[in-house]
C-alpha cells in the first residue's frame, strides 16, 4: 500500500516508489537485523537507518525508531524521527504524535495543536485508547487552564455517557474531570467525578487519594479517614493508573510512594482542613 501524507485539503498523496531487487534482499536483512537486535539497542537504530535510507517514505519505520528513544526519555533525539513519520503519513501518525507530546515530552501546547490538526483532517477521533478531547483537556489541565481543561473532559465524559453508557465511561477520564474541579476548589464536583471513576475501578488508588482530600474539605471526616487508609493499602497492591505507558512515564496527579505516605493519613485524623 503506498504511503501517504495527509494534505489541507484531506486529500492523501503518495510518497511510494520502486526499488532495485538489491534493495529489496538488503532491506529485509536490515529489518530482520533491527527484529531480532532489541528495540532499546544502538544496533537496532543503526539497522533502521539503513533500512530508511532506502526507504525513506515508510512512516511506520520513522515511528518505530522514535519510540523506543521516547521510552529512554530522549525526546530531543526521537522527536526528529517522529516529524518525519508526520511528513510521510501525516493522516496516521499526527495524532501519534500529538499523543507522544502531551503523555513524554510535556509539550502541551504543541501537542493541542497537533490534536487540533488531526481534528480538521480526521474528526474528532481517538488515539492509545482515549478521544482527542481527552487529551486536550488534559493539556489545559497541565497548562493551568482549567476553564479550558473542563470544557473538553466534561465533553468527552458527555459524550461517552451518551453514546456507549455511564458502565463504558472510561475512568481515567472521570478521575482528571475530578482533578479539574478539585484544582477549581469545587469539591462536591470534584467527589461525584471521583465517585463515578471508582464505580468503574474500585482499587483506583490514585481517585481515592483525591477523593479522600474532598471528602476532608466537604467536612465528612470518618470517610476520608478510611478512603484514605483504603488509598494506601490499594497503592501498595499497584493499583493506580493503569495506561500502555504508564511503565515509562508518570501521568499527571499520579500518586507517588512519597505522596501517599506523607503524612496523609495524619493529617486526616487532624482538625486541619
Amino acid at each position: 500500500m503506498a504511503i501517504c501524507k495527509a494534505q489541507q485539503n484531506g486529500s492523501r498523496v503518495s510518497f511510494e516508489r520502486p526499488i532495485s531487487n538489491a534493495d529489496s534482499m538488503l532491506l529485509m536483512r536490515y529489518i530482520d537485523s533491527a527484529n531480532s537486535a532489541g528495540l532499546f539497542s544502538i544496533r537496532y537504530q543503526n539497522y533502521m537507518d539503513s533500512a530508511l535510507a532506502i526507504k525513506p517514505w515508510k512512516a511506520n519505520w520513522w515511528q518505530h525508531k522514535a519510540m523506543p528513544l521516547y521510552k529512554k526519555k530522549k525526546y530531543e533525539a526521537g522527536a526528529p524521527y517522529l516529524d518525519s513519520a508526520v511528513k510521510y503519513d501525516e493522516h496516521s501518525y499526527i495524532d501519534y504524535r500529538a499523543f507522544m507530546k502531551c503523555i513524554f515530552q510535556k509539550s502541551y501546547r504543541s501537542a493541542i495543536a497537533d490534536f487540533n490538526r488531526s481534528k480538521a483532517i480526521i474528526g474528532n477521533g481517538d488515539v492509545m485508547d482515549h478521544t482527542y478531547d481527552f487529551y486536550i483537556g488534559l493539556c489545559y489541565l497541565q497548562l493551568n487552564k482549567l476553564d479550558s481543561a473542563a470544557w473538553y473532559l466534561s465533553a468527552t465524559t458527555t459524550e461517552q455517557l451518551k453514546t456507549t453508557g455511564e458502565g463504558y465511561v472510561h475512568p481515567l477520564d472521570l478521575f482528571y474531570l475530578g482533578i479539574v474541579y478539585y484544582e477549581l476548589n469545587d469539591y462536591l464536583r470534584a467527589n461525584e467525578a471521583f465517585e463515578r471513576s471508582l464505580k468503574l475501578y474500585k482499587n483506583f488508588s490514585d481517585a481515592e487519594y483525591y477523593n479522600a482530600i474532598c471528602l476532608k474539605k466537604l467536612d465528612k471526616n470518618e470517610a476520608a479517614l478510611a478512603l484514605m487508609t483504603k488509598a494506601r493499602e490499594d497503592f501498595k497492591e499497584g493499583y493506580t493508573i493503569n495506561e500502555d505507558n504508564v511503565d515509562y512515564e508518570v501521568y499527571p496527579y499520579q500518586i507517588t510512594k512519597l505522596r501517599v505516605y506523607d503524612g496523609s493519613v495524619q493529617w486526616l485524623q487532624s482538625g486541619v482542613k
